[in-house]
C-alpha cells in the first residue's frame, strides 16, 4: 500500500539552476481543506467524478497537492494515494498517481521502473540520464536511496554493460562543473580538440575521452566546445556521434548534444515523434508532461510550435482522448 508518507513524507524541492518555465504554479486562494472534500466527493460519487480530481490535482503545485493529501487523511481518515489508485484506472491513474510525487520522486520513480524485472527499458533510462542537470541527478539520487532503499549507480551498473554503462555511470557520479562567468577559450579549444582527436580523427574511437568531457564539463562551456569543433571535424558533433559509436551508447550521446544544445527542443522533438502516427505512445507523453510541467513545459510547448507549426496542444487533442486528453491539456495550460 502506498501510503502517503512514503511519497510525501519529505517534501523534496524541484532543484535547478536553470531558470524555470512551468505550466503548473501554486494556485493563488488555496485551501487545501476544501480541495480534499472536493476530491472526497469526488471519489465517492457513483461511476467516480473524474473530472474534478483533473481539475484540482492538475492545477495544484506539487506542495500543494501534498497539502491536499494531509487534509485528505484528517478528513476521511484513509490515505489519498490509495483512494484515487482503487477509483481510477488505465491511462488516468497513472497520470495522477506520477502527481502525486515531487519531480525527482517521479524521475527516481520512472528509473526503477525501466530497471526493476525482465529487460531494461532502456529508452527511458536514457531519457532521464542524460537529460537531468547536474542538480536535478543530485535530487534524483538522493530520492532514489529514500524510496527504494537503494543504491542508483549499482542498480545502473547491474542492468547495462560496456561503454554504455560507463557514460550513464559518469552522469550519475554528477561531477560535472558548474557554469562559470569566466569564458576559458583555451580549455573550449583542448577540449574540442580532444573530442576531434579521440573520435573523427582515428580509426575506432577513444570513448572514454569522449564520457570524461561530456559528463564532466558545464553546459556552458560544452555548447562553445561544440561550435569550436566544427572548425576541426567535418561533421558537427551530433554527426560525429553517428559515424563513430553504435546503439545505446550513440542514443545516449545524442540526446546528451541536443539537450545541451536546447533541452526543450529535444522534449518537443520527443513528443512530436511519440504522436506520429495514429493515437499516441501514451507512456512517453505521459513521462514527459508529467515530469516536465513544474520545470519546463512552457518552453517546450513554445519550441513546440516553433518547430512543428502547430500547438503542442493541438497535437495532443488530434492524438489522444477521453480523461487522459483532458489531463494531459490541462497540465500544457492554454495554448499560448
Amino acid at each position: 500500500m502506498a501510503l502517503v508518507s512514503e511519497f510525501l513524507g519529505q517534501l523534496s524541492l524541484n532543484v535547478a539552476h536553470e531558470p524555470l518555465n512551468p505550466t503548473v504554479v501554486p494556485v493563488r486562494d488555496f485551501d487545501p481543506d476544501r480541495d480534499a472534500a472536493r476530491i472526497e466527493t469526488a471519489i465517492k460519487t457513483k461511476g467516480v467524478d473524474e473530472q474534478t480530481i483533473i481539475d484540482v490535482l492538475t492545477k495544484r503545485s506539487y506542495s500543494q497537492r501534498r497539502e491536499i493529501a494531509f487534509a485528505y487523511e484528517k478528513r476521511a481518515k484513509k490515505d489519498m494515494i490509495t483512494a484515487l489508485k482503487a477509483a481510477l484506472s488505465g491511462s488516468l491513474e497513472t497520470v495522477i498517481l506520477g502527481l502525486m510525487k515531487s519531480t525527482s520522486q517521479y524521475d527516481a520513480s520512472e528509473i526503477r521502473g525501466s530497471i526493476k524485472g525482465l529487460g531494461t527499458d532502456e529508452e527511458t533510462l536514457i531519457e532521464i540520464l542524460c537529460s537531468r542537470s547536474n542538480d536535478e541527478l543530485v535530487e534524483i539520487k538522493k530520492v532514489y536511496s529514500d524510496l527504494f532503499k537503494k543504491d542508483l549507480a549499482k542498480d545502473v551498473a547491474g542492468d547495462t554493460s560496456g561503454n554504455f554503462a560507463k557514460l550513464l555511470l559518469a552522469l550519475v557520479d554528477t561531477k560535472r562543473d558548474e557554469p562559470s562567468a569566466i569564458v576559458d577559450y583555451e580549455k573550449i579549444d583542448t577540449d574540442a580538440r580532444a573530442l576531434y582527436d579521440a573520435g573523427v580523427k582515428i580509426k575506432g574511437t577513444d570513448v572514454n575521452t569522449w564520457i570524461s568531457i561530456m559528463s564532466q564539463r558545464s553546459v556552458p562551456h560544452l555548447r562553445k566546445v561544440f561550435d569550436k569543433y566544427k572548425s576541426y571535424s567535418p561533421y558537427d558533433m551530433q554527426e560525429s556521434i553517428v559515424k563513430e559509436v553504435k546503439g545505446d551508447l550513440q542514443k545516449s550521446f545524442l540526446v546528451l548534444v541536443q539537450c545541451f544544445e536546447n533541452k526543450q527542443l529535444y522534449f518537443a522533438k520527443k513528443l512530436n515523434e511519440a504522436m506520429k502516427g495514429k493515437g499516441a505512445k501514451e507512456k512517453i507523453v505521459t513521462r514527459i508532461i508529467v515530469s516536465r510541467c513544474e520545470v519546463d513545459l512552457k518552453k517546450i510547448c513554445s519550441e513546440y510550435k516553433d518547430t512543428f507549426g502547430q500547438s503542442l496542444q493541438q497535437t495532443i487533442t488530434e492524438h489522444t482522448k477521453g480523461d487522459y486528453q483532458k489531463a494531459m491539456l490541462s497540465l500544457c495550460g492554454p495554448d499560448q
